[in-house]
């Protein structure tokens, strides 16, 4: 009786009557209210997390009496909850599992090992080094989730701009004065013809000797730049040159070729798809391969790309002692 006396004044405080309690009670006090009602037992309790019996039973103490509110009937031999208390620890149990896992997610968000990463492509060849580099950051990073984008380099700074794209892997220069670059890896640029093209029996081509051919290329990937290039590579040579554009895939294009429609101009990692019928072959009067570079935002301070570019550099690295005919540009960490 004389616990019930004591209480009263909690037990029929007024309901209703706005606080500020949320703002007040301290996490510690719902933790060891928890433990006591995980274990029924203040000093089974303490001993679960740690502290002195004393720290428990005045926190518990002190939250029932701010709350006015019974949260456990004490006797000899440790507690039980009562209704009301029952109530109540279900619905903090559930709030303090989601502040965990909010802590928890927040944690990894800042780390870059859970969220999002939108990618803007030109390909994704198998064996290539693109391929290879997001294969393993998906492998190192499993609560990423990797969205990709293919298209032009003109429309992934477009989605870049518009916050649909994180992070663009472009073909040639990008040094833009709104983007972040990195020159990630090089390519050496070779020519794709019939294997019945008289050229073919070559180890090399010059573009000299491709004067007068007809080229293909896609309006879509790095059909611009490509196009582009053989306007420069050709210039002020007659007859001029031939360039037919069709809004095909990379498939279809490296198909029509085969067949004797054209020839075209590719990066050397396009020779690593199965392909029958076809050559490739590398320029002998090229004087650099075909840079590909990394871009994004400069508002953009995600751990995610962060990770993503620190990986590419060290792939790069690998794959530099290695032999090959794709070289790859190592960077340090980005700041």
């Amino acid at each position: 009786m004389r616990r019930q006396r004591n209480l009263a004044p909690m037990i029929y405080r007024p309901w209703g009557v706005p606080t500020s309690l949320g703002s007040r009670i301290p996490l510690a006090s719902l933790i060891q209210t928890l433990a006591v009602a995980e274990h029924l037992n203040f000093r089974h309790a303490a001993n679960a997390l740690g502290v002195s019996v004393s720290s428990v039973s005045t926190r518990v103490k002190t939250l029932e009496e701010d709350l006015g509110i019974l949260l456990f009937e004490r006797h000899a031999r440790g507690v039980r909850l009562t209704e009301a208390g029952r109530r109540f620890v279900e619905q903090v149990s559930v709030g303090v599992d989601q502040l965990d896992h909010a802590v928890k997610t927040a944690s990894m968000a800042a780390s870059g090992e859970c969220g999002h990463l939108r990618l803007g492509i030109h390909a994704l060849i198998p064996r290539s080094f693109l391929a290879k580099l997001i294969a393993q950051y998906r492998d190192a990073h499993p609560g990423i989730e990797v969205e990709i984008t293919e298209s032009t380099a003109r429309d992934a700074l477009t989605q870049l701009r518009s916050d649909r794209l994180n992070l663009a892997f472009i073909a040639g220069p990008a040094e833009l004065p709104d983007f972040h670059s990195r020159r990630i890896w090089t390519e050496p640029l070779v020519a794709v013809l019939p294997e019945r093209h008289p050229l073919a029996k070559q180890s090399a081509v010059t573009w000299p000797d491709l004067v007068g051919e007809t080229f293909l290329v896609r309006h879509g990937s790095t059909g611009p730049q490509a196009y582009d290039h053989i306007i420069l590579r050709l210039a002020g040579c007659l007859p001029p040159p031939s360039i037919q554009r069709f809004d095909v895939g990379r498939g279809t294009l490296l198909s029509m070729v085969e067949q004797g429609f054209g020839i075209t101009i590719v990066g050397a990692a396009t020779a690593l798809l199965p392909t029958t019928g076809l050559v490739f072959l590398p320029f002998a009067d090229e004087p650099e391969p075909v840079s590909f570079s990394a871009i994004w935002s400069p508002f953009t301070r995600s751990p995610a790309i962060r990770n993503m570019l620190v990986l590419a550099g060290k792939l790069g690295r690998i794959c530099d002692s290695a032999p090959g005919d794709i070289q790859h540009e190592p960077r340090d960490r980005p700041q």
